[in-house]
């Protein structure tokens, strides 16, 4: 794209598709600081009927792609991001439109595959619309998570290795596009996401120290998480908030390890309140090693 066509577009309204959680509100919160508008997608059973009235917007549900792309187009939209969670539907479950069923043969090779290879062909059917999907993060670079601790707490050295651990265990697992966290006990993997997501995985955990199953004390262990190696890094990466340290303290771990410039953070203010009043650290580490802090 020209200078001018890439100026035209980030002038024009950024739509956001809205799955749940509260990151999509801090994403259009970014957007609109920096002077630029939005127009929310909320996905219907998913999205905080709540929040979303903060913000111009057109309610959507899966499989409805041409209500979509008419809205989108109408609003002037170029550039979209996808932000929130959202479990992935079955087939079945989606009821579509005529526009999203002329597309049902690249939607079902798109299901063929793990979330990368799902997400990446949804990118190419958003291009042939004339729709660029971006990264929250590209847009709102704010929501990152930064480098080193974001509260008062440190890793202890027993921690950093935890963390080294989980890392080479999450790069092992990266071919294999089945999850982007692991928590890891004084060297020993607990737990590995899978189609469960974080919140349930943790939950797992609190009930193998609930049932006894854990034979170290409460504050010990690391949630870590980072992004699969080589994904499409403009959607689904690593996500935390205020919730994920609650449910980590709820497991009796000492902190929540993340890949510092690659993982998303929804409220890092109220991340870290959390993180500080449940006595865990919260750090951002590079993708290689723990940082120093």
């Amino acid at each position: 794209m020209s200078e001018a066509g890439t100026a035209a577009t980030d002038l024009a309204p950024l739509a956001i598709i809205c799955g749940g959680g509260s990151l999509p509100y801090a994403v259009a919160d970014a957007i609109i600081g920096r002077g630029r508008k939005v127009a929310l997608f909320p996905i219907r059973g998913w999205a905080d009927p709540v929040a979303v009235e903060r913000y111009p917007h057109h309610w959507v549900s899966l499989g409805r792609f041409g209500r979509f792309r008419r809205l989108a187009h109408a609003q002037g939209c170029h550039d979209v991001v996808l932000i929130g969670s959202l479990v992935r539907p079955s087939l079945r479950q989606i009821k579509l439109d005529w526009p999203t069923l002329r597309l049902l043969p690249r939607i079902v090779r798109a299901f063929r595959g793990g979330d990368d290879h799902l997400l990446s062909n949804i990118a190419a059917i958003f291009a042939d619309a004339g729709l660029r999907l971006v990264g929250a993060h590209d847009v709102a670079p704010e929501i990152l998570a930064p480098h080193g601790p974001m509260g008062v707490c440190r890793p202890s050295a027993s921690d950093r290795a935890d963390i080294d651990c989980g890392l080479a265990v999450l790069s092992a697992l990266a071919p294999f596009d089945i999850g982007q966290a692991a928590v890891v006990v004084q060297g020993r993997v607990l737990a590995v996401e899978a189609a469960e997501g974080t919140d349930l995985m943790l939950a797992r955990v609190a009930e193998l120290r609930r049932r006894g199953h854990l034979p170290v004390a409460t504050g010990a262990g690391v949630l870590v998480k980072a992004p699969k190696r080589d994904q499409d890094r403009r959607f689904d990466l690593p996500t935390i908030g205020p919730a994920t340290v609650e449910h980590a303290a709820r497991a009796g771990l000492a902190g929540i390890a993340v890949i510092a410039g690659a993982t998303l953070v929804a409220e890092l203010g109220a991340a870290a309140a959390a993180a500080d009043r449940t006595d865990l650290f919260l750090i951002g580490v590079s993708e290689r090693a723990p940082g120093p802090g």
